[in-house]
């Protein structure tokens, strides 16, 4: 969706093909490692959207919106705006890293966010729910 004033519809056609392509590949990719994502909300969200972020700095054309000052993307030849598009994708996932860290602690100091061992043995329906068999 924020790529849409800046790139033409075969354009963003693409970006569409190759995020969903990179998600998959992403949540293949989990699968088959011990990271808990149950739903996949990281290679689904996350990782669509920061594909879709740098291809918004490879296919951004001044044709599609004369009033763009931002420049001409990577596809184009020009780098400007593909490289800000980099920045702002690592600034923007330090601070999301690093304010959920922040918040998880204070939620943690606050409610603890694991059940111990015992507790989830015994199941959580039955130890956090009250449930009876």
């Amino acid at each position: 969706t924020p790529a849409a004033g800046f790139v033409s519809v075969p354009h963003s056609l693409a970006i569409g093909i190759i995020s969903a392509v990179v998600s998959n590949l992403v949540v293949e990719w989990r699968t088959r490692t011990s990271i808990d994502d149950t739903l996949d909300v990281f290679p689904c969200h996350g990782v669509g959207g920061m594909v879709g972020m740098l291809l918004t700095g490879v296919f951004a054309s001044q044709n599609v919106n004369p009033n763009n000052t931002t420049g001409e993307g990577l596809f184009f030849g020009h780098t400007h705006l593909f490289l800000i598009q980099l920045l702002a994708l690592v600034a923007t996932s330090v601070f999301a890293f690093v304010g959920s860290v922040v918040l998880l602690k204070i939620t943690d100091m606050i409610s603890p966010l694991r059940v111990s061992k015992e507790e989830e043995e015994l199941g959580l329906d039955i130890s956090q729910h009250g449930e009876k068999l």
